[in-house]
């Protein structure tokens, strides 16, 4: 959720930071602050508000350094205020500090320091790491120990930066369950909570693991164990480009992610069919193909538009594979003792693969002896590093809030594993062929339906006041009644709900008068006539209906108030190509209300802390 950006090097950090957190600005936050050694003491800026606030309170001052540390918050502790801004500093502002994550025994820790004589100036609870770090600074320690010990009185979750006046030439960072990564850079290096802020200064990251500080430093890095074991830490390179994280022309991020579609899909496909042999090539899976196959059970675990993912995957596998799919909420997992053991295999999807509540479903999943694989976008993420075996999406990064492109590539991904796994259970070689077929079809199918934005937007037009929406969808196109509905409710506030046609009669129909706007999932598939004859129903209660509907379809059009024709494919498939006009719609209604759709608010990009 909140966002790190460090500097140590010969230039002034400044720019340096405030760019990085520009950059970091998608993943939600509602202050900002920056922290330096500046003529040998600590200067310390924190706003309320977008970083450019921050920026022009700094460019009236003029003040620079060659170390520093950026953060953006997102309230969990205290509500918005400078004083609950990081960084946070001990009494005499020696010592700074930013940290990401909860720390969960933050109020024992602070009752311990009151008593011991510390005064805290904020409601946040990192302020008890900085006062922690201190502690055992006047006990003669150096910063990099004085911290190591600090965390290892801390209950929770960190991604931190620390720096002091008394050791001028270093950053120290650490990391438990929120992701860091340091840059490394042509003397100078780089800390950040992901790599968006570093790419325009260096390929080369070294990923900090659980339980790992390092003083950076700016020609070279150590790095401990908190119980103060030597780490050599593997430099990674990062294929990512500036032009990927850009708005690229667009007007904002989320639609050019969405007009991005038919290439990310292409990405998650390529290089991954089999044709001869009617089966996917998944080199992450290459080792474990055979044990999943032999599963007792499928449980695929999530959070939002990923478990709406994960809920077409059920579809998916147990058509064509035979074996039982579960799909959980990764929320909810590890609290209600799960049942899972060594003939289980476990999905955990995930875009940024940093996502709190998945990773902690995976590790417990892994304590227990299941086959836990991660379907992540995120390269190098905790949850692809994590994992006993996994699948990149290869989406391409994905900076608006609302997930669009990775969705659907989420399940381009599951299409395949459904495939690999299908043609080693009782899918035919002719089968899999034609899955294959159809499924190479789907990227220019994408850029037809694409071809309705105008379209879509004059219907968008027509429900910018409305105060509530109903998604209706039957078998594989439910989970995407639900995604429609998240995105709806995301970006432009509606309340939305979405629900499997066939429960309309069971309650939400008491709702339907002539405010409610009902939008119908109505392809030609085998439930065709079911859809038809809920759309009579709402018809029938004055409700105004929009129906995305196949492009054979020449009866629909004098049931419904506005049709979106889109082409035709295979059910399984189907979800990929009906959730695009639902992105484009919510979109629209959003930027006709005067939002933000690229930063909703309350929302972050990635949750790194429960």
């Amino acid at each position: 959720m909140c966002g790190i950006v460090g500097y140590i090097g010969e230039d002034n950090c400044v720019p340096i930071i405030l760019t990085g957190l520009k950059r970091l600005e998608y993943r939600g936050y509602d202050s900002a602050g920056i922290g330096m050694l500046v003529n040998d003491k600590c200067y310390i800026q924190k706003s309320v508000g977008k970083v450019a606030v921050l920026e022009e309170i700094l460019e009236a001052g003029a003040v620079s350094s060659s170390i520093g540390i950026g953060h953006t918050r997102w309230a969990t502790h205290g509500g918005p205020s400078s004083e609950n801004a990081h960084p946070h500093f001990n009494e005499d502002r020696s010592i700074s500090l930013i940290h990401n994550g909860i720390i969960e025994n933050y109020s024992v820790l602070k009752k311990e320091l009151l008593a011991e004589g510390y005064q805290f100036v904020s409601e946040t609870d990192t302020e008890v790491i900085v006062h922690l770090i201190d502690k055992f600074v006047k006990k003669g320690n150096s910063l990099f120990r004085a911290t190591r010990k600090a965390l290892a009185e801390v209950e929770g979750a960190y991604g931190l930066c620390v720096i002091s006046n008394k050791e001028p030439d270093k950053i120290v960072v650490a990391r438990k369950g929120s992701p860091l990564v340091i840059g490394i850079g042509n003397g100078a290096n780089f800390v950040a909570s992901d790599v968006t802020p570093l790419i325009e200064h260096t390929s080369k990251v070294i990923y900090l693991d659980d339980n790992e500080v390092a003083e950076v430093y700016k020609d070279k890095i150590r790095t401990k164990t908190i119980t103060d074991e030597e780490i050599i830490k593997e430099i990674q390179e990062v294929k990512m480009n500036l032009d990927e994280i850009s708005k690229g022309g667009y007007k904002h991020f989320m639609l050019k992610e969405i007009m991005e579609q038919p290439e990310s899909i292409r990405n998650s496909m390529r290089g991954r069919f089999l044709y001869e042999f009617g089966t996917a090539r998944l080199g992450g899976l290459r080792t474990v193909q055979d044990r999943i196959a032999n599963s007792k059970r499928i449980i695929i675990s999530a959070c939002g538009t990923s478990w709406h993912a994960g809920l077409v995957g059920e579809y998916m596998l147990e058509q064509f594979t035979g074996i039982p799919v579960e799909v959980e909420y990764a929320s909810e997992f590890r609290y209600r003792n799960p049942i899972v053991d060594k003939n289980d295999t476990m999905i955990f999807i995930s875009q940024s693969g940093e996502t709190a509540d998945t990773l902690a479903a995976m590790l417990e999943a892994k304590r227990r002896g299941a086959l836990v694989l991660g379907l992540v976008n995120g390269v190098g993420s905790s949850i692809a590093r994590e994992s006993d075996a996994g699948v990149y999406i290869h989406a391409g990064p994905e900076i608006g809030v609302a997930s669009t492109k990775a969705f659907t590539s989420q399940l381009v991904v599951l299409a395949l594993i459904t495939l690999l796994i299908g043609r080693k259970k009782h899918m035919s070689q002719i089968d899999g062929q034609k899955i294959i077929d159809e499924m190479q079809t789907i990227p220019d199918k994408v850029e037809e339906i694409l071809k309705l934005n105008e379209q879509i937007e004059k219907i968008a037009e027509e429900f910018v006041d409305a105060k509530n929406f109903l998604y209706l969808g039957r078998g594989y196109n439910f989970p995407v009644a639900l995604e429609g509905a998240l995105k709806l409710k995301e970006i432009s506030y509606i309340h939305a709900e979405g629900y499997p046609a066939a429960e309309m009669k069971h309650g939400p129909i008491a709702l339907i008068d002539e405010n409610m706007p009902a939008i119908f999932l109505a392809p030609k598939d085998s439930v065709y006539d079911k859809i038809i004859s809920n759309i009579e129903e709402v018809k029938a209660r004055k409700g105004k209906i929009i129906a995305i509907a196949s492009v054979r379809d020449n009866t629909i059009d004098s049931l419904v108030d506005y049709t979106i024709k889109i082409p035709d494919t295979i059910r399984m498939l189907m979800p990929i190509l009906n959730v695009i006009p639902l992105q484009l719609l919510a979109y629209h209604i959003a930027v006709k209300k005067g939002l933000d759709v690229d930063q909703p608010r309350n929302l972050a990009k990635s949750v790194t802390v429960e």
